[in-house]
């Protein structure tokens, strides 16, 4: 997660990125300018001024606003923990893929999944790009929240910046380290029992789910323990009070990251319906290695808090989180989780573009909504592939999108959606050689 990759690996990325980028790029100005300071440019930059637009915005440093709250609990749930926000979202490739110990053939580095500044220039697609740094700093027990990026459709629940929090803990790898690490589990578990809480667990190790040969599975074991009755603990916190008489109900899934083992997705059952809340698991070695932290072991979770803000606050529309309308922000206080109350919702507008791709490129779905959003911003609502046909002796590729319009604080004309439509086609034909149909 830090310092410059090497040149012989900066190669190999290059290639991956060639591979991958095979559409018309648009064309950008020599330098970006972002948070004051200039950036070059070059082959493989993507990041577009709809998304420039939002890095200074940091919705989490908002008061009352529902994920500056949502943060809020979080830490008070942890008061020994440090709470720390980076100042940039800018980070290498080398930091936010390598140094956690991502594949190098991972779709994450492609510019179709992920922002590029330049080559060797990226913003962040997840808080565990600052992991490296932050236990460099020798902080054993801290919670990070900052703003992330990546490339994705256009829906009700996407949106290309997000808000992430991580957490992570250490404790010295020996017995008397291990002793702590009980000593809290204790508590936490009993604090646990005396809770209206059911807990699908499954075993902390398991052979699809392994400890790291450099760890002592006896020290595994109870670090996985106390990892899962820390979030169990936070959970209930978050969701506990909303749940009534009903008893609130949490499971334990295997999963796999690049940067934890073992490792586990958590689940709440809220609202009838099983929710996705978390990642986590134990840190992999390499990642304390590369941070120069010696004889410890720990845990590390993240979390997505627009995911669970739209569940506790009931908000139906994530791009309502960036909404400047008065009938949204003022709903909220401080501190206080209220559900939100629907205001009128306005009439949609769909509009319909069919076009054949440029000869022998294939346009990537992130590429269209990136242009798409780039050009409407918050105006569209959603899009959605309708139709996709290969000609049988040409081997042109035809798409039809769908793209539903509608503004979340007034009426959108028909006439204003097809200016912003037409604007659309113009964009295509531009920066992606497309013939419209």
């Amino acid at each position: 997660m830090l310092r410059i990759r090497p040149v012989h690996l900066q190669s190999c990325w290059r290639s991956t990125l060639a591979r991958t980028y095979s559409v018309v790029s648009p064309k950008y100005p020599p330098t970006i300018e972002i948070l004051g300071e200039y950036h070059p440019t070059d082959e493989v930059t993507n990041i577009t001024p709809a998304i420039i637009s939002k890095i200074p915005l940091r919705l989490h440093k908002h008061p009352a606003h529902p994920l500056c709250t949502l943060r809020s609990l979080i830490e008070s749930h942890y008061p020994d923990f440090s709470s720390i926000t980076p100042p940039s979202p800018l980070v290498t490739p080398f930091k936010n893929f390598d140094e956690l110990s991502f594949p190098k053939d991972h779709p994450g580095r492609t510019v179709t999944d992920s922002y590029y500044i330049n080559k060797d220039l990226m913003l962040r697609t997840h808080t565990s790009a600052h992991e490296v740094e932050v236990f460099r700093d020798q902080q054993t027990k801290w919670l990070l929240t900052a703003d992330v990026y990546r490339r994705d459709e256009i829906d009700g629940s996407h949106y290309p910046v997000f808000h992430q929090m991580e957490g992570a803990r250490l404790f010295d790898a020996n017995l008397s380290g291990m002793k702590e690490v009980e000593e809290d589990s204790e508590r936490l578990e009993q604090r646990l029992l005396r809770s209206n809480i059911i807990i699908q667990d499954i075993p902390h190790i398991s052979p699809t789910n392994p400890v790291q040969p450099e760890h002592d599975p006896v020290y595994a074991e109870a670090m996985t323990r106390n990892l899962k009755l820390s979030l169990n603990s936070l959970i209930l916190k978050l969701f506990g009070a909303q749940q009534q008489q009903e008893p609130l109900r949490v499971r334990w899934i295997e999963a796999y990251f690049p940067f934890t083992s073992p490792s586990f997705e958590v689940e709440v059952f809220f609202g009838g319906k099983w929710l996705e809340l978390l990642g986590c698991g134990v840190v992999v070695q390499s990642t304390l290695d590369a941070s120069g932290v010696q004889n410890k072991i720990g845990w590390a979770f993240g979390l997505g808090l627009e995911r669970i803000a739209m569940v506790l606050y009931s908000i139906p529309d994530i791009r309502l989180f960036w909404s400047a309308d008065p009938r949204f922000m003022s709903q909220f206080k401080p501190g206080e989780i209220t559900p939100f109350k629907t205001y009128s919702k306005y009439p949609s507008c769909f509009k319909d573009v069919s076009f054949w791709t440029a000869h022998g490129t294939e346009l990537h779905e992130n590429d269209f909504c990136d242009l798409v959003r780039d050009v409407a911003g918050d105006l569209v609502e959603d899009v959605k592939r309708i139709d996709r046909f290969v000609h049988p002796k040409t081997q042109r590729t035809s798409l039809c999108y769908r793209i539903n319009y509608r503004s979340m604080d007034r009426s959108l004309s028909n006439e204003e959606a097809n200016v912003v439509q037409q604007q659309v086609i113009s964009r295509l034909q531009n920066d992606f050689g497309v013939e419209i149909r």
